[in-house]
């Protein structure tokens, strides 16, 4: 994958890529949402708590794919409240080598499937091909 965190002539980036070209297998993963494994809302009331769930969630789908988040080249990141944005960017630069971030849209919505979430992220991946 190559990154291109800022090209020049665009303007200055927070924790993304402005463009990633790749080739290889493309992954591409539903949105994940704050739910663990038993099925359990996550973090309800707590931005930061529900961001992680969906990071580890986003992890063990594409572990299932036989990806990994250094594999991710485009993030889109839903959040009911832009006041989490912070949260957001702390979370995510515990899961997203930070060198080399992925390109990523960030969209505030009304609502989402369930009242209690406040994010929801999918994911575009690509494994290497073999040589």
């Amino acid at each position: 994958m190559e990154h291109y965190l800022r090209p020049e002539g665009t303007p200055p980036v927070n924790g993304y890529s402005h463009a990633v070209a790749f080739s290889g297998t493309t992954v591409a993963v539903s949105g994940q949402v704050p739910v663990d494994t038993e099925g359990r809302i996550v973090g309800e009331g707590d931005p930061e708590g529900q961001i992680r769930q969906v990071f580890v969630n986003l992890r063990t789908v594409l572990a299932a794919a036989g990806a990994e988040l250094a594999d991710v080249a485009k993030l889109t990141v839903f959040l009911t409240d832009l006041a989490d944005l912070g949260a957001f960017r702390a979370v995510r630069d515990e899961f997203i080598d930070v060198e080399r971030p992925p390109a990523c849209s960030l969209v505030q919505v009304v609502g989402l499937v369930h009242p209690a979430f406040r994010v929801e992220i999918d994911a575009l991946a690509v494994v290497p091909t073999q040589a």
